[in-house]
């Protein structure tokens, strides 16, 4: 199992110890760094930032959101990155939600989610393949454009830069079945957003494509108190399950209440509705906490690795506060 370091996106502003961290990752034997992007701080930015600042270690966003992006622009984004960085580039991609992709880049949310992923994955193929112009009649996705307001003089075309890699690896975040159904067939890997190697049952993996790469997401700290250790994995989860969706539809709150949560989610909804945000963290049970991260002393931690080692997981990405907690990690799974 090979270990990534996941920095997320910025918050009020750029994170001085990022730069540091992903320098640490990399002497410390980690495989890859990832950035995020929610409605603020971009993901290809920072990543390109620290490709000036590394040599070896992999580069991935965890995620990019579909939204943001025609898909000819996120291949654009992938391969510019991929030439200067030698080859590290893996384009790891989100569909978001309807109150982010609607309330923040103003377009309409998809009305079948797996038919406009697809669509999307198929158009940057053909940008990375390079193998002719690109064409694509979508339902949402159509190149050349040939919608009403068109003016038909658009015409196909390919990229001029010839892309370094043609098969750049294209991950996916999915949470539902279907979606994670999908991602098996036209994608690279999963970015699972979290994990629990308790319940692998839930995510319905069967006939896992060779070399696919499974990749969650988990906050690890090496600390004494691990209920002081779980708080800010219960804010994480507090924010996601309880404010990055609509109580009608929250794909991360539907996964919750799948893994055996269900009238905990719905709790957690109701009082960041409520505007009760504090209350909202702590209704997040302690026990669904503990089982999608990696918190405590080193002892507890490296017992509770060989659960995820056990597993399909074939890169960890850490969410890791301290240089100390990386160091363990990279120690226990040598």
């Amino acid at each position: 199992m090979r270990l990534g370091l996941a920095l997320g996106y910025w918050g009020r502003g750029p994170d001085a110890g990022h730069l540091d961290l992903a320098r640490e990752a990399e002497r410390l034997g980690y495989d890859s760094v990832w950035t995020a992007e929610a409605w603020g701080s971009d993901a290809f930015t920072p990543l390109t930032w620290i490709a000036a600042h590394t040599s070896r270690i992999r580069l991935g966003t965890a995620v990019a959101q579909m939204a943001a992006r025609t898909p000819t622009a996120t291949a654009m984004h992938a391969l510019t990155l991929d030439h200067l960085s030698g080859g590290r580039m893996m384009l790891g991609l989100g569909l978001s939600g309807p109150q982010v992709v609607e309330g923040w880049y103003g377009r309409p949310f998809p009305a079948s989610p797996l038919t406009a992923t697809r669509e999307y994955i198929e158009v940057v193929r053909q940008v990375l393949r390079r193998e002719g112009r690109v064409r694509l009649a979508g339902r949402f996705h159509r190149h050349p454009y040939t919608g009403a307001d068109a003016t038909g003089l658009g015409k196909p075309l390919k990229p001029i830069t010839h892309p370094l890699r043609p098969h750049l690896p294209v991950l996916l975040g999915a949470e539902g079945p279907k979606n994670i159904a999908q991602t098996l067939r036209i994608a690279d890997g999963w970015l699972p957003l979290y994990w629990s190697p308790l319940r692998t049952d839930v995510y319905a993996l069967k006939d896992l494509p060779a070399g696919f790469t499974v990749a969650p997401l988990v906050r690890a700290q090496v600390c004494d108190d691990v209920a002081a250790g779980l708080l800010p994995v219960k804010a994480m989860l507090g924010f996601y399950i309880g404010g990055m969706g609509h109580a009608a539809q929250n794909f991360h709150a539907g996964l919750m209440a799948r893994m055996g949560y269900a009238a905990e989610a719905r709790r957690i909804q109701e009082l960041f509705a409520q505007g009760r945000r504090e209350e909202a963290v702590l209704a997040v049970p302690d026990a669904f906490a503990d089982e999608v991260s990696l918190v405590g002393p080193r002892g507890r931690i490296a017992e509770r690795l060989d659960l995820w080692r056990a597993g399909p997981v074939t890169d960890l990405l850490v969410t890791a506060p301290d240089p100390a907690t990386l160091r363990v990690l990279a120690e226990l799974n040598a």
